[in-house]
């Protein structure tokens, strides 16, 4: 992984924005996603599906594909019959994929004479999710935390699958949803096992002030800002009405680039697998002005966001 361009993007100040809700667009796109392994089940049976998603967001502006590795674990695998090699290497093919839709879009650039942002130092990013160990467990844990696992017990669930992800040629490792300090502690550990990788680290949070597991936000970040590694820090899979105070107390704490990418403000209910509450689309062009305002460097969606809200965001997203 070399994340040189992605270092030198933040370093600027570029504006970037991600993408959205890949579970949300898979379904758009006609995918079954009742399965445990959720989004990450296509790896295996209809990767070209992943890749189209991927494509979605890049047509609507987004400059980072994150993979569909969130709920892509040893275990979860193990639990479908896959062997510790075939696994790995659909947690590699979850890059891959990723990339085969940044260079299609590239292509497309191309052909339509589009030219390259010049003020830009790299158009497009690959970012390889690393999803919480709550999400291995599809019970909805990664919206409570408190999974009464130690930092050691959590670093080694993480560590192989964090090290098959970073020797790939992503940008960037997304460790996101993280609903605990322990967790947190636990993968910025293993970033310290190998200078060079770059990561932005990502908290679900329950309110304007707390991360899902009741800890701060602030005793949060606090556990990860300094760590070697570590390229931003933010929230994600969270109300959007909770970001504009989230994003106050992460600035007042730290001096990293921000990333924020909000949920629909639905909840959701791992028992009955289903959204409830309100309908998608409470995320518009209005917050994520503001939230650039307050500091946050890198805006965009996560469930339920898809590709024509997430083009509807682009504007607030350019300078000049």
């Amino acid at each position: 992984m070399d994340a040189t361009a992605f270092r030198a993007a933040l370093a600027a100040g570029e504006p970037i924005l991600l993408d959205g809700g890949m579970s949300n667009q898979l379904e758009a796109q006609g995918a079954d996603l009742s399965d445990r392994l959720w989004s990450a089940r296509l790896l295996a049976d209809d990767p070209g599906q992943i890749t189209a998603a991927h494509l979605a967001y890049f047509r609507a502006g987004a400059r980072v594909a994150t993979t569909a590795s969130y709920q892509a674990t040893f275990e979860g695998f193990a639990g479908r019959g896959l062997t510790h090699d075939e696994a790995a290497a659909l947690l590699r093919q979850s890059v891959d994929l990723a990339v085969a839709a940044r260079v299609a879009a590239d292509a497309e650039d191309a052909a339509a004479a589009r030219p390259p942002v010049r003020r830009f130092v790299a158009r497009r990013f690959v970012a390889a999710s690393v999803g919480p160990y709550g999400a291995m467990l599809a019970d909805g844990s990664e919206y409570r935390g408190r999974y009464g696992r130690t930092v050691a017990q959590l670093r080694d669930f993480h560590r192989e699958r964090l090290a098959v992800l970073a020797g790939t040629p992503c940008d960037v490792l997304a460790c996101e949803t993280i609903p605990e300090v322990e967790e947190a502690a636990a993968l910025v550990s293993l970033l310290g096992e190998a200078p060079g990788r770059a990561a932005w680290i990502s908290f679900s949070c329950r309110d304007e002030a707390h991360i899902n597991s009741g800890a701060t936000i602030e005793e949060a970040v606090a556990a990860v800002a300094g760590a070697p590694g570590v390229a931003a820090v933010g929230v994600n899979c969270t109300p959007p009405e909770y970001l504009d105070a989230l994003i106050a107390r992460i600035r007042a704490v730290t001096s990293l680039p921000i990333v924020v990418y909000p949920n629909s403000g639905e909840g959701w209910d791992a028992a009955a697998r289903r959204w409830t509450g309100s309908g998608p689309g409470r995320v518009d062009v209005e917050m994520v002005a503001r939230w650039r305002l307050l500091g946050a460097q890198l805006i965009g969606g996560c469930c339920r966001v898809g590709p024509d809200q997430l083009a509807g965001l682009a504007p607030a997203m350019t300078d000049g």
